[in-house]
């Protein structure tokens, strides 16, 4: 049988499934956070956040922190990597409403 499956995303997958996981532990906050990770695309990730969650109070567009990654590599289960936050967008009507995406 012939493969006819297109990809209809935007943008190239190159590290798919390479992490399930990142934890937010931030300078000033006493809590630390994880989330799955929902999008991986060829220029970052993304993470769904609870509108309600204290961690918004703590991100800002343009931060730079090292976050905590857990891989999907049981040779190598967590990363350390310098993270950008380029963006925090609320989700008003869409599939995940009342969601904030970040980026």
């Amino acid at each position: 049988m012939k493969d006819d499956f297109t990809e209809k995303r935007s943008e190239p997958r190159s590290i798919i499934d390479q992490y399930h996981s990142v934890e937010f532990s931030l300078r000033d906050c006493a809590f630390t956070y994880q989330f799955k990770i929902w999008d991986i695309s060829s220029k970052g990730i993304c993470v769904l956040v609870k509108e309600d969650s204290d961690l918004l109070n703590y991100l800002k567009v343009g931060d730079v922190s090292e976050l905590k990654y857990y891989t999907n590599n049981a040779l190598k289960p967590i990363e350390y990597l310098k993270t950008e936050i380029r963006h925090i967008t609320k989700d008003e009507k869409g599939r995940f409403k009342g969601l904030y995406l970040v980026g």
